[in-house]
Parts: structure tokens; C-alpha cells; sequence
């Protein structure tokens, strides 16, 4: 059987996370979320908000990063592998912001395809920001909107993943693979 690559999108605060890490107690393989990890070692290196200070750097490391989690994926003799967000992510959010982005980042959503997207939507009761996560409840909604877009444009059929608990979200993803 062929390894089925499963992203995970939806704006911020919607619980991909989360998921994830009950994937991980259930012993699938998962690809974190990496903007975290870049926002945090921007900030070690003097970089407060690299997101909103350098887009086009904050987005080309993201992009690096999800391409190797990619990569990464195929070597692992695993039937699943989930990701919190995939490639077209970093274009979606540029579109966002109103920045313009090379090529490039459209040619790497189209060369490394996910098998399945799950989109987890807007959920204001579970919402919540920190010192990572500085986008309104409002700028998740139009968020959202963007993922949706860029995912569609690129031939992708987007599976809405129900509000409930996390098991209930699990299940309901695993159910529909």
C-alpha cells in the first residue's frame, strides 16, 4: 500500500495541533507545525514578530521546512503521515498579507500533492492568543477563507472536519480515510 500523505489546515486557534498530538498517543506519524519553531529562533536572534517584520523570509523558511517534512515523510515506511499545515499554507498566506511571492511557491505546492485535506474551521469557544499566535479571532475567519482558496485553486477537495471533542475529531478523520 501506497503511504497517504494527510494535511491538516484551517486558520489559527482551530485545533490542528491538538489533533495531532492525539494522532501521536495513537502512534501515527505527524509533521508539526514549524512556524513555531522559526518564530521562536527569529525572536533568540532579535526578530520580534518575523511574520509581520520580513514575510518573504518568514515564508521562504517555512517553505524550506514544510518541503523537508515532506521529504522526510517518504523515507518513514509509514501508511500515514500527518501534517499541521502543508505547502500551499505559505502561499495562502501571502495572499493574505498582500505580498507578492515568487513562482516558486505555487510550482512546490503542485509538485509535492498531499493525498487528503482535512480543513478545521473557525471555532471562537477554542480559540485563543499568545506570544506565537497574534492573529483575531476575526483575521482566523478571513484566514480561513485564503487556505480554502489556495487548496481549491491547486485541484485539492477539502474535507470539514465537524466541531466536537478531539477523540471525535480523530475518529471522524480516520473514518474518513
Amino acid at each position: 500500500m501506497m503511504q497517504q500523505k494527510i494535511v491538516l489546515i484551517g486558520g489559527p486557534g482551530t485545533g490542528k495541533s491538538t489533533v495531532l498530538k492525539e494522532f501521536i498517543k495513537r502512534g501515527y506519524q505527524c509533521m508539526p507545525e514549524i512556524s513555531r519553531e522559526v518564530t521562536l529562533k527569529a525572536q533568540e536572534d532579535g526578530i520580534d514578530q518575523l511574520f509581520l517584520e520580513k514575510p518573504l523570509l518568514f515564508s521562504e523558511l517555512l517553505l524550506k521546512g514544510r518541503e523537508k517534512q515532506f521529504t522526510d515523510a517518504e523515507l518513514s515506511k509509514n501508511k500515514l503521515v500527518f501534517f499541521d499545515r502543508g505547502i500551499p499554507d505559505v502561499h495562502a498566506y501571502m495572499d493574505y498579507l498582500k505580498t507578492d511571492y515568487p513562482n516558486t511557491y505555487v510550482e512546490k505546492s503542485l509538485q509535492y500533492k498531499y493525498d487528503k485535506v482535512f480543513m478545521l474551521r473557525p471555532w471562537k469557544e477554542i480559540y485563543t492568543q499568545d506570544n506565537e499566535r497574534y492573529e483575531s479571532f476575526e483575521q482566523a475567519i478571513e484566514l480561513d477563507k485564503f487556505l480554502r482558496k489556495a487548496y481549491e485553486a491547486l485541484g485539492y477537495s477539502i474535507i470539514d472536519v465537524p466541531f466536537g471533542s478531539v477523540e471525535y475529531r480523530c475518529d471522524f478523520i480516520l473514518n474518513s480515510l
